[in-house]
């Protein structure tokens, strides 16, 4: 009698490995999900023509994005801490996929702003991913995880310009959404591989429906506002309803959060002063950091004959600030290691201050490609510097329960800081056009004035956080993540 043979069991991979593959997935699903936010960029102007829409229609791609990816981030992050980080960046990526889908099919206006905004509210994959990670490594190795991690919303953006470039170009521009169906799907695939599932909870506290509509409506308001207000005057009466509205639907809602016991954004951990600074330091930044390929890119493609332009095309402008954004994924791991060395703040307000010289050193160094994209690598490193440390001082100040739904809140900052310079760059210029078309040379100078403004105030706001973040989790959160290391790992 013969028995059957038993195939022995797999050998399970060195947790090294395990955790670096992680990493890695996480990482390019952030990735993935910010190259999305800009990709559309090259392919305005051919909007109108392509959905048969007015120019000031299809502005609404872009705008359906933005909204939805600033009401989403802290409302997926309380998802994922109530039902499952890893649940709610697959269910995020799929509906990454549909909007992709919709977009590459769309001839009307409606499906690409539907498509649109689907896509926005992937970006909320990056504060998840930063919480998954800090719960599933060890703290030697968080710091440079999480760090890179942060970075990919400025890695993504500056990556997707040309490449959108050279596909608009030379090749069908549905190419372009097809593709970003096929890798969101691999994504997909690999987080439900490589990522360990979600611990089961015995207790989920009640999902917070009113708290999510009330902030949703009042971020909506309040953003579109100031999207559009460039557009239909800041006097107009729709902006002017917007903005008041929008204020007290957010004044209402921080009441009711305020006294709900499971609330959907903790206003009593978000107000304590290491989260509430690092928080006013992320618009800041947001706003710096936009301005890099807001101001840069228009900058560029000004005509010779101004004077101070450099006359050069789309695709080159988005070629010359890409470096930046490689280089912000090269230097992340090692901000991370200086994280662990010398604290959060310490990262944060260095990082602050060489964005402010980077954009000072701007004021004088315009006259060539080259010297923009220089002046660009140094911004970018600062940038990279201050995102890497603002999730670490988020997630140790923010109790263990909360912090994908923390760090979803500290997302929405830099977007609220992105809208901000947007607006406020874009009347600065409008203010100084030419009637050749194009910003003046002062306005350009205003332009920069306004990004080297918001780096110092960041500078004097983080020189506020109190203590020092060293990157090591709390002692509640290292128990908590240490008891879901050796259950899953």
């Amino acid at each position: 009698m013969h028995l059957p043979t038993r195939t022995p069991p797999s050998t399970p991979l060195p947790a090294s490995r395990r955790h670096l593959g992680v990493t890695v997935v996480l990482a390019l699903v952030g990735l993935i999900a910010s190259m999305t936010q800009t990709m559309v960029l090259p392919l305005i102007p051919r909007l109108p023509a392509l959905l048969h829409t007015s120019p000031s229609s299809a502005s609404w791609v872009v705008t359906a994005a933005l909204l939805a990816g600033a009401a989403v981030n802290p409302i997926a992050g309380r998802i994922g801490d109530t039902y499952g980080k890893r649940r709610t960046v697959v269910v995020l990526l799929v509906l990454l996929v549909i909007g992709s889908l919709l977009d590459a099919i769309a001839s009307s206006l409606t499906f690409a702003v539907v498509g649109r905004a689907l896509q926005g509210a992937a970006l909320a994959v990056i504060p998840l991913g930063i919480s998954i990670l800090r719960e599933r490594l060890p703290n030697d190795m968080a710091a440079s995880a999480t760090s890179v991690m942060s970075t990919m919303l400025g890695v993504g953006s500056a990556i997707a310009l040309p490449v959108s470039a050279v596909i608009v170009t030379h090749a069908d521009w549905h190419l372009l959404y097809y593709a970003t169906a096929a890798v969101s799907l691999l994504a997909v695939l690999l987080v439900v591989v490589w990522v360990p599932r979600d611990a089961t909870r015995l207790v989920r506290p009640a999902f917070d429906v009113l708290g999510a509509a009330g902030l949703a409506v009042g971020l909506t308001a309040l953003l579109l506002a100031v999207s559009e207000g460039g557009v239909w005057g800041w006097s107009s009466p729709a902006v002017l309803c917007l903005l008041v509205g929008g204020i007290l639907v957010l004044a209402a809602w921080s009441r009711w959060e305020w006294r709900h016991r499971e609330p959907l954004v903790n206003l009593r951990s978000s107000s304590r002063r290491t989260v509430l600074l690092t928080n006013i330091v992320a618009i800041l930044i947001g706003f710096a950091t936009y301005a890099l390929a807001y101001v840069f890119s228009q900058l560029m493609q000004v005509p010779r004959s101004s004077g101070f332009g450099l006359g050069l095309s789309t695709l080159t402008a988005a070629v010359l600030v890409a470096p930046g954004g490689v280089l912000m994924l090269v230097v992340s791991p090692l901000v991370g290691r200086a994280i662990r060395r010398w604290g959060g703040k310490i990262v944060l307000v260095l990082g602050c201050s060489v964005v402010a010289c980077g954009w000072a050193v701007a004021l004088a160094m315009t006259r060539s490609g080259w010297e923009l994209a220089l002046v660009s690598c140094v911004i970018s490193v600062g940038v990279a510097m201050a995102y890497s440390a603002m999730p670490i001082l988020i997630m140790d100040s923010t109790p263990a329960g909360e912090i994908a739904a923390a760090n979803g809140l500290n997302t929405l900052m830099r977007s609220i800081g992105t809208s901000g310079c947007s607006a406020v760059v874009a009347a600065i210029l409008a203010h100084a056009m030419t009637p050749g078309g194009f910003p003046d040379h002062n306005g350009f100078v205003a332009a920069f004035g306004s990004a080297i403004l918001a780096a110092v105030l960041a500078i004097m706001v983080g020189l506020g956080i109190p203590g020092r973040s060293s990157g090591d989790a709390s002692d509640s959160v290292s128990n908590a993540t240490s008891d879901i290391v050796s259950e899953k790992w």
